[in-house]
């Protein structure tokens, strides 16, 4: 079941003034600075000039940029625009002894994904994540979130050369997670997000992916805040098992489909905290700061303020970037702008009080 914890206050400013708290974020990825790119495609040249300590140089320079850029859109937790990743399954599957690549596989069109392979046993190496939240936190004023592909879509998205089946591979790969987050906790993070967008393609495997969070959650304190993020699927096939769950947000894609699904999450009522996507991310058209106030009082249809997140449907790095500044900028201020007709009780609200 939902976690039954108190920690989403830490994330709240000491400056902020109102009465109301929208805790503002991101799902993740953020479109690369165009010179990042360039240093990469430089750096994989034969007759490179570039050293990987140079590249690295580059990658901490392209996440101190974003996760500035974060802080100056007025996000209350910011990411580093997972500059140093580039797949969600290839990034994790590089790092865990257990899996190889034999190439690329053709997805659709004329895209193709490194997908990989697991051809033994998975075991957890040197950590996958740390040096980059380590770095992101010295640089962030900011708490910092910590996006982390879950297992079952590790699992999913792979080749199981090794495993009696799927669910016995993700449950492997959760304890795996469960030792990374043990880390990340030990080095001051508080905010951890589990992706795992495979569960809205086979959403009858939702039983899989709530034991493997009960695995990554094992031994967790509760102070640490632990969301979900599930895009782009039919949640009334995954709801309301999402309840049983020990999580304390939930995260969703909404804003893409106009918010045909929220009723969704109307009955039974919702028990972890709402994350609810406001801004679409396959859209460059920006959302003016009403638009945004429109959907953020979607939300409140399901959750009280105190239980409501604000991000972007998923991660925007698809966008261009000065397109995924301005919509999160937007966000910010539409919900600074909520906040207070919260306060001045000029929203009814729906959702019952906590």
């Amino acid at each position: 079941m939902a976690r039954d914890a108190d920690n989403r206050a830490q994330f709240r400013p000491d400056d902020h003034d109102a009465e109301h708290f929208l805790l503002t974020t991101v799902v993740g990825s953020y479109p690369k600075p165009s010179w990042l790119s360039t240093v990469r495609d430089l750096q994989k040249e034969s007759d490179s000039s570039f050293a990987n300590s140079e590249l690295q140089e580059a990658y901490d320079d392209a996440a101190r940029v974003i996760t500035r850029e974060h802080e100056r859109a007025g996000l209350d937790t910011v990411v580093d625009g997972e500059m140093r990743r580039e797949e969600m399954v290839e990034y994790f599957a590089h790092r865990i002894p257990g899996y190889e690549f034999n190439g690329p596989v053709k997805v659709w069109g004329h895209n193709y994904f490194n997908k990989p392979s697991v051809v033994s046993e998975v075991e957890y190496d040197d950590p996958w994540l740390l040096d980059e939240f380590e770095f992101t936190a010295g640089v962030a004023e900011k708490p910092v979130k910590v996006p982390i592909t879950g297992p079952y879509t590790l699992a999913r998205w792979s080749f199981n050369e090794a495993y009696e089946d799927e669910a016995a591979l993700a449950y492997d790969l959760a304890d795996l997670v469960n030792e990374e987050v043990e880390r990340l906790v030990a080095a001051g993070a508080r905010y951890i997000q589990i992706d795992e967008p495979a569960l809205a393609t086979t959403p009858d495997d939702h039983a899989i992916v709530g034991e493997a969070l009960e695995r990554i959650v094992d031994g967790i304190p509760e102070e640490v805040r632990i969301g979900l993020h599930v895009c782009y699927g039919d949640y009334s096939r995954i709801y309301p098992e999402i309840n049983e769950f020990p999580i304390d947000e939930f995260d969703v894609e909404l804003c893409n489909d106009g918010y045909e699904q929220i009723d969704v999450f109307q009955s039974p009522e919702l028990q972890p905290d709402l994350a609810l996507g406001v801004v679409d991310v396959h859209d460059a058209e920006i959302e003016s700061v009403d638009e945004i106030k429109s959907n953020i009082r979607e939300g409140l249809k399901i959750v009280p303020p105190e239980r409501l997140t604000v991000s972007p449907d998923c991660g925007v790095k698809l966008l261009p970037r000065e397109v995924a500044y301005q919509k999160i900028e937007n966000l910010v201020t539409a919900a600074r702008e909520v906040e207070a007709e919260l306060d001045a009780g000029e929203i009814d609200l729906v959702a019952p009080e906590p």
